[in-house]
C-alpha cells in the first residue's frame, strides 16, 4: 500500500520484499518492520515485532536504479536507517548515492550527501565523510550524540582550527577565506556547549580555533564569571603556544576583568606584566590611590616585585615619580633605556587617560597631597626594599641549619674538589641567613682553598648574605679590589661576584659601583668576577651602558674574561629578544677560537630569548644547523628558555629528536635537560616523557634525564620522578650518579617524611656516599651538593 501511494509497480514491491530476505511481501501494517518505521525512529534497525530479521540491504539499494525520484528518496531514507549495519554492502553502490547528490534537479540531494557521509565514515575516509556532511546542511545534526556525529565534529573543528591558525600567521591581505560551512558547524557546536552549560569546553575550542568573540561571549554568559576568568588565565599562561595570540587573549581578559562590578586589579596587573605594559599598571596604581584603596595598591606593588623584571619595575617607578614632576627630570631611575632594536610586545592598553595626552599633563594638578604621600611608599615596595628586608629578617629568625651535617662532611672529605663542594653546600644551607659561623669556625680549613677554589669560597659569601644589601659593601670590603694594596685576584674577583649575588635582580646603585670596578680592572680573573656580578645585578634591565662595557670585555678575546662576559650579556638582556645583541653575540661566537668564550655565549644567547616562544624559532633553526656542537647546544638551551614553562609540543618534539639523533653527547645531554625547563609548569608529565631516556645506553642522556627530573619536579616530592632516580643513584657511571643525587635533592626540597617517605632514605644515602672512601670523587661532589640543597 505504501508503494501504491508513491506510484511504484507491484514488481518493484515484490523485489524489495525478496531483497530484504523476509520471504514474504510487505505487510500493510507500516510498523511491522522496524526498517520502514516513521522518521525519527532509532537509526539502528531492530528485529521486527514478529521475530523476522533483516539480512541484506540489496533490495533497498536496487531502488536507487529506479527512474522515479520518489523511489530513490524512499531508498535513501531506508539506507540512512540501516547504514550502521550494512555499510559494507552499501559502500559497493556509494557511487550511485554520490550521483544523486550531484544531480542538481534531485530534491533530496542533501539527504544523499548525508548517507554518503556515513558510508565514507564507516570506510575510514574521514576527509570525504566531512565534505559530504558539510553539504548535507541542517540534516547533519550536531546535537546527536552518535559516534559518527562526534567524530565528524572533531574532524570539522580540526580543519577549521587549521584554517584559522594558518590565517593568523598570514598578513591581513593574504588571508584565505574560511569555509562558511565549517564555520557554521563550529558555531552550532559552540551554541550546543553554551546550551549544555559546558563553558570550559567552549573556552577550550574557542582558544583552539582563535575565536576571541566566542571566548569573550562564553565567559560573560557563564554562571561563574570569576571562575571562568581564572580558568581562562590559567589556560592562557600554561597551554597557549603562540605568544602573539596569547597577548590578544590577555587583552580580552584585561577588558573583562576591568568591566567586572568589582574589577580584579591583581589579575589585571599580572596580565599587563606579560603584555609588557608598565604604563597601564602605573595608571591602575594611581587610580587605586586616588580612590583610597591603599591596601590593594600595596598588594599589587608586592606582586609586581615578585613577578616583573627590573626593566618593567623601573618603568612603573619612573611613571609614578612623574606624578607631579615633569617627565624630563625624573630622578634616580636605574634604567637608562633599552638597547636599539628591542621591541615591545603588543600595543599599549587603551585607557581613559593616555599618557602623553593633555589629560596626563594635568594629572598632577588633580592629585591630592595625601595621594602624593603614598607614592614614595609604593616606590619603596616596587623597588624591592621592603620585600627583601622582610625576607631577610624571616630567614635570620628561622635559621635552623644543622651544623653537625657540615662538620661531618668536612671531616670526611680529603681532596680539593670535595672541599669546594662543602663550601658551596654551606652557602646553600645558609642562603640569605647572613650566618657565616661555619666558615668563621673553620678558617684554617677554609684557607686550604687556592686559585679558583678561593674564588668560589669568596663568592659563596654572596649566597649567604643574599639580600643583605644595606651593608653589602661593608661586609665584603675585605675581599673587594683596593687602590692601595692589590690582593689576591681570585679573592677580588670572587668578591665582585658575591656583590652581584647579594644584589641579584635588584641592582640599584651597586650597578654603578660594579661598572666602575669592571672598567678599572686589569686582571682577567677580577674582570671575570666583575662581569658575572654586573650581569646578576643588572639582570633584565637591558641597560645600554652595561651592555657596551660587557661587549668590550667580550671583544678582548681573553678566554677567562670572555666566558663571563658572554654569560653576563645574556643576563642583562634577559628576555629582550634584542636583535643587535643577538647579532653581536652569535657573530662573535662563530668567529672566536676560545671554547670558554663559546660556552659562555652559548648560555647568554639563550637567555636573551627567554619567554619569547615562537619569536625565537628563526634563531633556534640557525643554531641547530651549525656545525659547531657548542652552538647546537646553545640551540637546545634557546629552546628551553624561549618555551620555558609553556609545555609546547613542537619544542618537546624537537628536543626529543635531537636527544636521540645528534652526534655530540653534550648536545644530546643539553636537549634532555631542556625538557625539564619546558615542562616545569606540569611536573607530573615529565617522568613519562623522560622515562625511556633515563634507561638510555648513553650515560650523557641518562645524566640529562636525571637533571630534567630535578629541574621540572623541584620541590614537588613527585613519587614517579623519585622512582626513576633511585636506580640511577647506583649507575655504573660516576657523573650519572652525581646528577641523580643532585636531582633527588631538588625534588625533595621542603618535603617532610610524611609527605615524602623516602626523604630519610636519601639523607642516609648522601651520608653513605660522602663517607665511602672507595666511591668516586664526582659522585661525592654530587652527594655533598645534594646535602646542601636538601
Amino acid at each position: 500500500s505504501a508503494f501504491a501511494a508513491s506510484g511504484a509497480t507491484p514488481e518493484a514491491a515484490n523485489a524489495l520484499g525478496h531483497g530484504l530476505g523476509s520471504g514474504r511481501c510487505l505487510r500493510k501494517d507500516p510498523c511491522s518492520f522496524r526498517l520502514f518505521s516513521v522518521p525519527g525512529a532509532p537509526s539502528r534497525p531492530g528485529p521486527p515485532r514478529d521475530g523476522a530479521m533483516i539480512t541484506s540491504a540489496a533490495g533497498i539499494i536496487s531502488l536507487l536504479d529506479e527512474e522515479e525520484p520518489e523511489l530513490k528518496e524512499f531508498a535513501l531514507h531506508k539506507l540512512n536507517a540501516v547504514v550502521n549495519d550494512f555499510w559494507a554492502e552499501i559502500s559497493e553502490s556509494v557511487d550511485k548515492i554520490e550521483i544523486l547528490y550531484e544531480d542538481v534537479g534531485f530534491r533530496s540531494r542533501e539527504f544523499a550527501a548525508l548517507v554518503a557521509s556515513k558510508v565514507f565514515y564507516h570506510l575510514g575516509a574521514f576527509e570525504e565523510s566531512l565534505n559530504y556532511a558539510l553539504v548535507a546542511g541542517n540534516l547533519f545534526n550536531v546535537s546527536d550524540n552518535s559516534e559518527y556525529v562526534e567524530t565528524i565534529i572533531a574532524k570539522c573543528i580540526d580543519h577549521y582550527t587549521k584554517q584559522c591558525v594558518e590565517n593568523a600567521d598570514l598578513a591581513e591581505g593574504a588571508q584565505k577565506a574560511v569555509d562558511p560551512r565549517l564555520e557554521g558547524i563550529v558555531n552550532k557546536m559552540f551554541q550546543r556547549c553554551l546550551d549544555d552549560h559546558k563553558y570550559k569546553q567552549a573556552i577550550g575550542i574557542a582558544l583552539e580555533t582563535r575565536r576571541l568573540d566566542i571566548f569573550e561571549k562564553t565567559i560573560l554568559e557563564s554562571n561563574d564569571v570569576p571562575g571562568m576568568l581564572a580558568y581562562s588565565l590559567k589556560l592562557c599562561m600554561s597551554l597557549m603556544q603562540n605568544k602573539q595570540f596569547r597577548n590578544q587573549v590577555l587583552r580580552v581578559l584585561v577588558k573583562i576583568y576591568m568591566n567586572l562590578e568589582k574589577p580584579d586589579f591583581i589579575n589585571v596587573c599580572q596580565c599587563l606584566i606579560f603584555l609588557d605594559d608598565p604604563q597601564a599598571v602605573s595608571d591602575i596604581l594611581e587610580k587605586l590611590v586616588k580612590d583610597d584603596n591603599l591596601l590593594m595598591a600595596y598588594q599589587i606593588c608586592f606582586d609586581l616585585y615578585e613577578s616583573a623584571s627590573q626593566q618593567f619595575l623601573s618603568s612603573v617607578i619612573q611613571n609614578l615619580r612623574s606624578v607631579g614632576t615633569p617627565i624630563a627630570s625624573v630622578p634616580g631611575s636605574t634604567n637608562t633605556g633599552t638597547v636599539p632594536g628591542s621591541e615591545k610586545e603588543g600595543e599599549m592598553m587603551e585607557t581613559e587617560e593616555k599618557k602623553g595626552s593633555p589629560v596626563a599633563s594635568v594629572k598632577s594638578a588633580q592629585m591630592s597631597p595625601g595621594t602624593k604621600d603614598q607614592i614614595p611608599k609604593m616606590i619603596k615596595i616596587l623597588s624591592g626594599e621592603m620585600a627583601i628586608e622582610l625576607h631577610l629578617q624571616f630567614l635570620i629568625r628561622n635559621n635552623n641549619t644543622d651544623l653537625m651535617i657540615l662538620k661531618n662532611t668536612k671531616d670526611a672529605v680529603r681532596n680539593s674538589v670535595c672541599h669546594t663542594a662543602t663550601v658551596i653546600a654551606n652557602s646553600f644551607m645558609h642562603c640569605g641567613t647572613t650566618s657565616d659561623q661555619f666558615l668563621r669556625d673553620n678558617l684554617e680549613w677554609l684557607a686550604r682553598a687556592t686559585n679558583w677554589a678561593k674564588f668560589t669560597a669568596t663568592a659563596s659569601l654572596g649566597v649567604i648574605h643574599k639580600g643583605h644589601e644595606k651593608e653589602a659593601l661593608q661586609l665584603m670590603a675585605t675581599y673587594l679590589p683596593k687602590d692601595t694594596s692589590p690582593g689576591s685576584a681570585y679573592q677580588e674577583g670572587g668578591g665582585l661576584y658575591a656583590l652581584g649575588l647579594i644584589h641579584a635582580n635588584h641592582g640599584g646603585d651597586i650597578i654603578d659601583y660594579l661598572l666602575n670596578q669592571l672598567k678599572n680592572a686589569s686582571n682577567d680573573i677580577v674582570r671575570h668576577g666583575g662581569s658575572l656580578g654586573l650581569g646578576l645585578a643588572a639582570m633584565g634591565t637591558a641597560r645600554q651602558d652595561v651592555y657596551d662595557l660587557l661587549k668590550t670585555n667580550l671583544y678582548q678575546d681573553d678566554a677567562v674574561t670572555g666566558e663571563a662576559a658572554g654569560l653576563a650579556l645574556g643576563l642583562v638582556m634577559l628576555g629582550s629578544k634584542n636583535a643587535q645583541a643577538i647579532e653581536d653575540m652569535v657573530g662573535y661566537a662563530q668567529e672566536t677560537q676560545h671554547e670558554k668564550i663559546l660556552r659562555g655565549l652559548a648560555v647568554g644567547i639563550a637567555l636573551v630569548m627567554y619567554g619569547r616562544m615562537e619569536e625565537a624559532d628563526a634563531l633556534i633553526e640557525s643554531l641547530c644547523r651549525d656545525k659547531d656542537p657548542i652552538l647546537r647546544r646553545s640551540g637546545m638551551y634557546t629552546v628551553a628558555m624561549a618555551y620555558c614553562g609553556s609545555g609546547n609540543n613542537k619544542a618537546i618534539r624537537r628536543l626529543l629528536h635531537v636527544a636521540v639523533s645528534d652526534v655530540n653527547d653534550d648536545v644530546r645531554r643539553a636537549a634532555v635537560e631542556s625538557l625539564g625547563f619546558i615542562l616545569f609548569r606540569t611536573p607530573e608529565q615529565c617522568p613519562s616523557v623522560v622515562s625511556l631516556l633515563s634507561e638510555s645506553y648513553n650515560p650523557h642522556v641518562r645524566y640529562g634525564a636525571a637533571m630534567a627530573l630535578g629541574i621540572c619536579c623541584a620541590g614537588t616530592g613527585n613519587k614517579e620522578a623519585i622512582n626513576l632516580l633511585e636506580p640511577m643513584t647506583n649507575d655504573p657511571v660516576n657523573y650519572v650518579r652525581q646528577g641523580a643525587l643532585i636531582a633527588s635533592a631538588l625534588i625533595m626540597i621542603q618535603q617532610t617524611e610524611i609527605l615524602c617517605p623516602k626523604v630519610s632514605q636519601f639523607r642516609q644515602l648522601y651520608s653513605k656516599v660522602i663517607n665511602d672512601k672507595h666511591d668516586d670523587v664526582m659522585a661525592k661532589f654530587g652527594a655533598i651538593l645534594a646535602q646542601g640543597i636538601l
